[in-house]
């Protein structure tokens, strides 16, 4: 636990080790004093600016890993392995619905310039940084945004994000090891996230498992608001209560027809309202 007179440890008591209340990383909290072992406790948790977020096992309510992230950084490989565009949207989504700003690393351009996807991603809207963690290019530009907040980076294995991390701060790959992650007792399940001060100013958050979070707990009339590059047409459908997929004069439909990064967009659109609108009711 950091505190402005340095570092101490804590541990959790009450609402602080309970449900939504529950303390993560990135907290802001109240504490109580020391025992006679110096031990410090945490009693309550301050309102969240923005909270990331999973589902649990039973698909029924989400749980928090994550708090008050000034960004999330979504990375993916230009090529081995190929870049998952549904992927890279789920994670889109989860940042917006819970009002994270993101953007996209595009790492090993120095293999393949991933033109496709790279234009994909911009032509909606999202920064994107095109980097090689083997060639050193583009580091700069992204090191100097990763030293200022509190950053998370996500994405899927393979991607390059432990060698990326090691060269921002020698050490930090050995965050990519599921043993620095919490893990929720007898489900196997990833749950926790580290949080680390950065030498040259900043704080990186890592979220082992993070490219396998569900959507779950999402309300699905309000998925299209994650989609910036549809979410200004909401409201302007033929019909208010438009889902956006077979009905007549709809704006987001059409807006989707004009071009392919927009149609690939909302194919994933499609996808996730189809989960969620799937998921079990809390009463199930």
């Amino acid at each position: 636990m950091l505190t402005p007179d340095g570092e101490v440890r804590a541990i959790l008591r009450g609402k602080a080790k309970r449900g939504d209340d529950r303390a993560v990383v990135g907290d802001h909290v109240e504490l109580s004093r020391p025992d006679d072992k110096g031990l410090w406790a945490i009693q309550s948790v301050n309102s969240r600016r923005n909270v990331l977020a999973r589902g649990t096992p039973d698909r029924r309510r989400r749980r928090a890993i994550a708090a008050n992230l000034d960004h999330l950084y979504v990375l993916v490989a230009s090529t081995n392995p190929a870049p998952i565009p549904q992927l890279i949207d789920r994670l889109l989504v989860l940042a917006a619905a819970d009002d994270i700003p993101a953007s996209v690393i595009l790492n090993k351009i120095d293999l393949d310039p991933g033109e496709a996807i790279g234009e994909r991603m911009t032509s909606v809207g999202y920064p994107l940084h095109r980097v090689s963690a083997q060639s050193g290019e583009g580091l700069d530009a992204l090191f100097a945004q990763l030293h200022s907040g509190v950053s998370a980076v996500a994405g899927p294995s393979g991607a390059g994000k432990s060698t990326l991390l090691n060269m921002l701060q020698p050490g930090l790959s050995l965050l990519t090891n599921p043993t620095s992650a919490g893990v929720e007792r007898g489900k196997n399940t990833t749950v926790a996230a580290i949080m680390v001060p950065l030498a040259a100013g900043g704080f990186l958050v890592d979220t082992p498992g993070v490219s396998e979070i569900g959507l779950w707990g999402l309300d699905p009339t309000g998925l299209i608001d994650c989609f910036p590059e549809f979410a200004h047409l909401k409201g302007q459908c033929r019909f208010a209560n438009c889902r956006h997929q077979v009905e007549p004069d709809c704006r987001v439909r059409a807006e989707a027809a004009t071009d392919k990064a927009r149609q690939s967009r909302y194919e994933s659109y499609l996808t996730f309202a189809n989960d969620l609108n799937a998921l079990p009711e809390t009463w199930e």
